[in-house]
């Protein structure tokens, strides 16, 4: 700990910039025993280089970061950022112990996690990705991987410094912001923009096209294709995929129903009902 005459020990921008540089690398080390540990302990070597001069200090420093963490890695930047701020106040005399730091970490990872799947995976990854898919069918080639590659970065990156940055300066208010609702507010807004995202996506890109002929005259056939989509157009995919759906709750492995679909694909064209 500092003494009073000393001068504060501070956390450079360098410092920060390099924590964020190797975040990147937090799961190199992913084990079961602690899972993420290794790489949280990695990450914070530079500002416990900066915090703790002394060896022993550091030691300590180093060893309360190699508890078990486990989080969703975009997540994690802003746990890093509250945690550079306690461990400052900690290196600075104030009354923050051991436990402290533990207890904010593992109260925020769990509940960061929660929210992190819908945002990412549920909302911000269909609507990118379906946007760089119609890009490539469009005929824009290579430009719709860019899109995707470039956009799905830059947004991940810049999401990770802020949310690094906005929890140093804040510290522990970050914890009452976060318990006063809004990741509950955060989840449903994403689940909600995912359902929406998806609901479109289905009639565009699953296809389900129908061969018998359902009437006859000296001009044209009506097939029951035809008929569908005059009718309730986009109404096979979407009982597909919500019998997909179904299926997935109910445990059934996503490679098994890639094989379902592929069997019943090839048995219905042969059959004379898909084509």
């Amino acid at each position: 700990m500092t003494e009073k005459n000393e001068t504060p020990r501070q956390l450079t921008l360098t410092d920060q910039l390099w924590v964020f540089g190797r975040s990147g690398w937090e799961q190199a080390a992913w084990n079961y025993p602690r899972l993420q540990n290794l790489g949280f302990c990695y990450l914070m070597i530079p500002a416990i280089r900066r915090l703790y001069p002394d060896k022993t200090e550091a030691g300590q420093a180093a060893a309360r970061h190699l508890e078990l963490f486990n989080t969703m890695p975009y997540m994690q930047s802003l746990i890093t950022g509250v945690t550079l701020s306690l461990e400052e106040d900690r290196a600075n005399g104030k009354p923050v112990s051991s436990a402290d730091i533990s207890a904010v970490k593992i109260g925020m990872m769990g509940s960061l996690a929660g929210v992190a799947d819908p945002i990412w995976w549920g909302t911000w990854r269909p609507i990118l990705s379906a946007f760089a898919a119609s890009l490539a069918l469009s005929g824009f080639g290579i430009v719709g991987p860019l899109v995707f590659f470039i956009g799905w970065n830059l947004a991940r990156l810049a999401f990770r410094w802020g949310a690094q940055r906005w929890g140093y300066r804040q510290g522990l208010k970050v914890v009452t912001a976060l318990s006063s609702g809004v990741l509950q507010k955060l989840t449903l807004g994403a689940s909600i923009v995912g359902m929406f995202v998806m609901g479109a996506i289905i009639p565009r890109w699953t296809r389900v096209k129908l061969a018998p002929i359902v009437a006859t005259n000296h001009h044209a056939a009506l097939s029951l294709q035809s008929l569908m989509d005059q009718l309730l157009p986009g109404l096979i995919p979407l009982l597909l995929t919500l019998g997909c759906v179904w299926l997935l709750r109910r445990h059934v492995k996503p490679l098994w129903l890639l094989l379902g679909l592929f069997i019943l694909g090839l048995a219905g064209y042969s059959l004379g009902i898909l084509r």
